[in-house]
């Protein structure tokens, strides 16, 4: 299997409400996907869907050895709880059977300190438990990653840190990626291909043939624009 995920006919209903209708795409080994749309099109929807958390019709073919690394939009975890980043990322550790190089290595591509670890959730910043939840998602070394707006809260370091890991992992270690994003100009230049979901349609293919003013404004109901910089920086 040449893809890393095949996707045919897929259908997401919540009672009489269809959120995802009669989607299929495919998704090549060490490639990149962005998923876009407007809020309700159904883009965590479809994340839930492939790692099998919620119910679906249609099928969802991964390639067989599989690993899948997932970060949520949001942990529905008490920020609160007398947990710190070592005992979170122990657990997984425990759970996937990994080591603890497997823990430094994934804490160093995320850049999070150690001593770090040391401090309660609830303590860190947004931004370093949104780093924490990646360095969870790569113990185990997974070789699918499932990111789900994984920059929110982050600061621009911190994004670009997460940038530079991804394009990293893709690189040395041949890692898939499927990425939700509003950042527009980020998936021009970083996405193989993108997937736009709206409720009523869906628009997949390069960015260069997908993310035009057109298409952009049939999926968000209005006019979009963004601005590609040359490698310059113009």
């Amino acid at each position: 299997m040449t893809n890393a995920l095949q996707v045919d006919h897929l259908a997401v209903r919540f009672g009489t409400a269809e959120v995802i209708r009669d989607l299929s795409f495919a998704v090549p080994r060490g490639s990149s996907l962005a998923i876009i749309g407007p809020n309700g099109a159904g883009k965590t929807v479809l994340f839930k869907a492939l790692i099998g958390s919620i119910s679906y019709e249609g099928t969802i073919r991964w390639a067989t050895g599989t690993r899948i690394g997932y970060v949520p939009q949001k942990l529905d975890i008490e920020r609160d709880l007398p947990i710190t980043g070592r005992d979170f990322l122990h657990a997984k550790a425990a759970l996937a059977k990994a080591s603890d190089s497997d823990v430094a290595n994934a804490l160093a591509l995320v850049g999070l300190e150690r001593p770090m670890l040391s401090a309660a959730i609830g303590t860190l910043s947004g931004g370093q438990f949104q780093r924490l939840l990646v360095a969870f998602a790569l113990v185990g070394k997974p070789n699918v990653l499932l990111l789900d707006e994984p920059a929110a809260g982050i600061d621009e370091p911190g994004q670009e840190i997460l940038a530079t890991t991804i394009r990293r992992l893709q690189t040395e270690n041949d890692v898939t990626v499927l990425l939700i994003s509003h950042d527009l100009s980020v998936i021009y230049h970083y996405a193989t291909a993108v997937l736009c979901l709206s409720r009523t349609h869906a628009y997949f293919g390069t960015p260069q043939t997908v993310l035009t003013p057109d298409t952009l404004r049939k999926l968000y109901g209005t006019a979009v624009d963004f601005h590609v910089h040359d490698e310059s920086g113009n």
